[in-house]
């Protein structure tokens, strides 16, 4: 869904010779690996190491220049033959159509109108690029004996992505040639436009994205130029630096999970043409069915002739989408603000807080999430904070009381507070907290805004601004509602008003009206343990696989969706049944074509966090 259209497709030949000689090329990888490979840097010291890092970077992309593999034409030259070739191999190519969306990029346009619920789009297994495909490929000799490959399965499939577009006879090549030429993921702003994300949720993420990037083309280029089973790879004579930052960023906007063939298992894929599909809210609407052995979507609404057709990519913040997609959605209904909260092992109730919090299913320290929407939290922090700012004697009413068992249940329920008290210490800790989370941006919103109405701003930049300034308003609405809520609570207590009691009668009463709110929590995932279980990004992963703690099946790129096998198909025929894997597009491509608690979501019949790539 991103703008991938904005970029020029690269073009065909090796182009100008090496400049550096192969030893002294050698020296700068070893320098860049050593350096990508030491100690996280002290607090404080994270820019100091990426402007290191991106230096050695760019003195590696000066000399590789003109050494990449790349066609002649643009991507709207290669269209047509990508529908020839999708309508050859068996995919749906009836009802839509490529097309320019300005800045949206490319996406699909219906070319007659199509209803909600409507099966218009499949696309059959043997058109996908998976890690499956890539163990059968000119890669499976070195998949074998590599452990890191075998542990990332993005980094297999970046690489299968790569072997296949230096291939002229690739099966896959018409698919490839559409792929946009560059990216707007952060691995491909420029240092100034890094800049403008200081202070925001997502810049931490940016920086080891960039050092695990380099850090795992480092590796692999030694692994290329040495390892007996790679001496086949068509990369052997030129895999620069930005090859390897497209492949990682083309399969980090669009890679998905899918069954396997027997359906044991999941294992990740490129879905050509689907990932032309561009974002919008709503729900997932793309699943795998099983029995026909293909992928399949769904129309998310109504769509009239010349409409574009969009997918909902998942419950991704801003920060996931412009971190890992590349772009900033502009009416996110599931944007969020990450919060790190917990209890003080020193603090003397700790025992007791932990063990009522231990019955509702929360862990004692966690990262929660401030929301858009009104309330600005979820059931699960509104019953954090009500047991951390409990007093002993409320607590041991929710641990050895009358009905203590049943009244955990009530924690996150609004309409049983714990005391009058408890409320405004509750409402008081987050205004407090959310307005020290404002006073660490280095610019006020007004100024942010400002900033916006400038007409040379670049894209980066404009995106990384809009993101804090959406960082700043959530929080901004969060100290709102804390004051607000304060003074409700504490008009409460000062008119002496009664406290709603739970009683087992009122068992009814224990599933609000905001659906945020549906208890028991101990059922629901924590926002913040489904950020940090969705999935390690592509550049995060490597770490761990070198360090042989590689996940045992591969996760979606940093926030990209899971198809989640095993979810049979909502609707009310249950026609086949097997449509059961969700798509969410992987980590949709970005909403410019060039990853909580909400991602739960993902797990729902239709998943299509699809590419903002249609891009």
């Amino acid at each position: 869904m991103g703008k991938k259209s904005r970029v020029k497709t690269q073009k065909s030949g090796t182009g100008a010779t090496a400049v550096a000689s192969p030893k002294e090329m050698l020296n700068l990888i070893s320098e860049l690996l050593q350096k990508c490979s030491s100690a996280a840097p002290s607090p404080g010291k994270e820019w100091e190491e990426y402007v290191q890092i991106r230096g050695l970077v760019e003195k590696i992309r000066k000399k590789q220049k003109g050494l990449s593999v790349i066609f002649d034409g643009t991507r709207e030259d290669f269209f047509p033959e990508l529908m020839a070739w999708a309508a050859e191999s068996g995919a749906s190519c009836e009802g839509f159509e490529i097309t320019d969306f300005a800045e949206e990029g490319y996406g699909l346009k219906a070319s007659r109108d199509i209803k909600a619920d409507e099966l218009f789009l499949w696309i059959p297994r043997k058109m996908l690029m998976t890690v499956e495909s890539a163990k059968n490929s000119v890669l499976g000799p070195l998949y074998s004996q590599d452990r890191i490959l075998q542990a990332m399965g993005n980094v297999t499939l970046a690489f299968h992505l790569l072997c296949e577009r230096a291939d002229p006879a690739s099966f896959w090549l018409p698919y490839i040639k559409t792929l946009p030429g560059e990216y707007d993921t952060p691995l491909y702003y420029e240092e100034e436009e890094v800049l403008q994300l200081q202070s925001t949720q997502a810049i931490q993420d940016v920086f080891s994205q960039y050092k695990n990037t380099a850090r795992q083309y480092a590796y692999f280029y030694k692994v290329i130029q040495t390892h007996p089973n790679a001496s086949k790879l068509p990369l052997k004579d030129a895999f620069t630096f930005d090859d390897y930052r497209w492949a990682v960023s083309s399969v980090m906007t669009r890679q998905n999970q899918i069954p396997t063939e027997d359906g044991s298992r999941v294992t990740l894929a490129l879905i050509p043409l689907w990932d032309m599909c561009n974002h919008t809210n709503g729900l997932i609407t793309t699943g795998y069915n099983l029995e026909d052995d293909r992928c399949e979507c769904v129309a998310l609404q109504d769509y009239k002739e010349n409409e574009q057709i969009y997918i909902f990519y998942g419950t991704r913040s801003n920060a996931e989408f412009v971190i890992h997609n590349g772009f900033f959605y502009e009416n996110n209904a599931h944007d969020r603000v990450k919060i790190k909260l917990g209890v003080s092992k020193s603090e003397r109730l700790y025992a007791m807080k932990a063990e009522v919090l231990a019955r509702a299913g929360i862990p004692s320290s966690s990262v929660f999430a401030l929301h858009g929407s009104e309330p600005p939290i979820s059931a699960q922090l509104l019953a954090f904070l009500r047991v951390f700012c409990m007093t002993e004697e409320e607590l041991k009413d929710y641990l050895v009381g009358d009905h203590a068992i049943n009244k955990i249940f009530t924690l996150g329920n609004t309409e049983f507070p714990v005391s009058w008290e408890n409320e405004i210490k509750l409402w008081t800790f987050l205004e407090t907290r959310a307005a020290l989370l404002l006073k660490t941006y280095k610019s006020t919103s007004e100024e942010d805004r400002l900033l916006l109405e400038k007409p040379d701003l670049s894209f980066h930049s404009r995106v990384a601004i809009k993101l804090r300034l959406a960082e700043k308003e959530i929080l901004e609405r969060a100290v709102s509602s804390g004051r607000a809520k304060r003074e409700h609570f504490q008009k409460q207590l000062e008119e002496g008003a009664p406290l709603p009691k739970y009683e087992e009668s009122n068992i009814s009463l224990l599933e609000n009206s905001d659906p945020d709110s549906k208890l028991p929590i101990i059922l629901q995932k924590l926002e913040e343990a489904e950020t940090a279980e969705q999935g390690l990004s592509i550049t995060e992963e490597l770490a761990e696989a070198e360090a042989g703690e590689g996940p045992e099946a591969p996760l979606v790129n940093g926030e990209g969706k899971a198809p989640h096998v095993g979810d049979a198909d909502p609707r009310p025929d249950g026609e086949k049944a097997e449509r059961a894997g969700k798509l969410e597009n992987g980590d949709a491509a970005s909403h410019r074509d060039d990853d909580d608690d909400d991602n739960d979501q993902s797990a729902r019949r239709t998943g299509d966090e699809a590419k903002d790539d249609g891009n």
